[in-house]
């Protein structure tokens, strides 16, 4: 993606693993370890990070970070406005002040202000910009011999994770640790009901049912609320939970943390196929998003798994996995009485410590390249992506799709050039049994 860079006038701890790997993680981070190559800084003992996407991610996953690690310091900042930097900047400035280095010529704006993140002499760069942008700043870090925290999900568009898996292999190449913000691979309760349904607990998994009906995430301004000046790329891109191109859908986005859980039972291998029912019901002006979708995804194994999200007010609210099993099921719900638990044969609930699963995904990044062993998650973060574009897609088309039709769709949503300036036309929203398979 070429991109014109001048802004427009208005853009002013732990695991939980079985006992002696948590024993040997904690000496890990507890431990004075020399940095891998890769990571060596100024100061070898100083791992030096910068945060591209200041909203609210971007500011927690950086605050994160700097807690993960006693010498992490944080030196440059990039988004494409700088009141969003700004404010970031603020934000941790009051929570981690001793470890906010940000110096005035560090401070990037502009659409090519992630380059200039990775030109500064950063070691990890946390990528936590919307989703459009992924591929193309992960191309750039691992390119760039970074290690790299990023957001889910990877991609709004199959040439995106085609992309991504390229880059994945460059940064196991290069020994590069990559973790993705697929949180709820990183939670005590859920690591240890899935290794429990992965040695047999519930017997085969035949079915899954998970739920992520919630409320709108960011709903679009009318267009008379947009500012005398703004130009296309602007308003979208301060709008851009709205269009697919930049967030990929509400199922992309957000319900992909239930698609990846379902990829998780399923040991990551991907389905066959999917059929797909979604659409808009709630006006939402000049976007072009829907607000609800159903998915039903086959296995090889005639296993089948069904995935339900909506984001309405005023509507029942659920956050939940269901694993039906030839012996038992399992349940994973922020809802019920008991977060997880196995009914059937062998029953079981989880007894064990909590953890803040955003934090941990921190702790072991950072453990793990102290120790030169590093983390990646490549392989299943582009899996779990792919999975919610193909249900994505198959709601959008109506039609029936295909693993090898998804991951080689040459449907591409983000513009190959951007300019502050260009005609950014909104792609109409997409109607099934009309809108065709790209």
């Amino acid at each position: 993606m070429n991109q014109k860079t001048n802004p427009p006038t208005s853009a002013s701890r732990r695991q939980f693993l079985r006992q002696s790997s948590a024993v040997a993680l904690g000496t890990i981070v507890a431990g004075e370890l020399n940095l891998s190559k890769s990571a060596r800084g100024a100061d070898a003992d100083t791992l030096r990070i910068g945060l591209v996407g200041c909203g609210g991610r971007g500011t927690g996953a950086a605050n994160q970070a700097l807690s993960a690690d006693k010498n992490v310091v944080l030196t440059a900042m990039a988004d494409a406005f700088s009141d969003k930097l700004d404010q970031s900047l603020t934000i941790l400035q009051k929570q981690v002040p001793d470890r906010v280095k940000v110096e005035p010529q560090n401070q990037f704006t502009g659409l090519d202000a992630y380059q200039k993140v990775l030109n500064s002499g950063v070691d990890l760069v946390i990528l936590a910009t919307p989703p459009g942008f992924r591929p193309q700043h992960f191309k750039a870090a691992v390119a760039a011999g970074k290690h790299v925290f990023c957001e889910k999900p990877m991609a709004t568009d199959a040439p995106g994770v085609r992309s991504v898996m390229q880059s994945v292999a460059e940064a196991k190449r290069k020994s590069l640790a990559v973790v993705a913000g697929f949180c709820w691979r990183y939670h005590n309760a859920r690591r240890a009901i899935f290794e429990r349904i992965h040695e047999g607990a519930i017997g085969d998994v035949r079915a899954i049912y998970a739920t992520y009906y919630t409320s709108p995430v960011k709903p679009m301004p009318p267009a008379d609320k947009r500012p005398p000046g703004t130009t296309d790329l602007e308003w979208q891109l301060r709008n851009w939970y709205n269009f697919t191109w930049l967030c990929g859908d509400g199922l992309v986005e957000q319900a992909v943390h239930s698609v990846d859980k379902i990829a998780w039972a399923m040991r990551d291998v991907p389905p066959l196929k999917a059929v797909a029912v979604g659409g808009r019901q709630i006006p939402n002006h000049e976007g072009n998003i829907f607000d609800h979708f159903e998915v039903n995804y086959e296995y090889a194994n005639e296993a089948r798994a069904f995935m339900g999200c909506r984001q309405q007010t005023g509507c029942y609210n659920q956050n939940a996995d269901y694993i039906l099993g030839t012996k038992g099921t399992g349940h994973v719900s922020v809802s019920r009485r008991r977060e997880v638990e196995i009914l059937g044969e062998t029953p079981w609930y989880f007894d064990g410590p909590s953890n803040d699963m955003y934090q941990t995904e921190h702790d072991e990044l950072f453990a793990s390249i102290r120790a030169g062993k590093p983390l990646n998650d490549g392989d299943r973060m582009c899996t779990s992506t792919l999975m919610a574009i193909m249900g994505r897609i198959a709601a959008y088309t109506g039609q029936e799709v295909t693993w090898d039709q998804a991951l080689h769709s040459q449907e591409q949503l983000v513009p190959d050039e951007l300019d502050w300036n260009m005609h950014l036309p909104i792609r109409p929203m997409s109607m099934p049994g009309r809108t065709p398979l790209g």
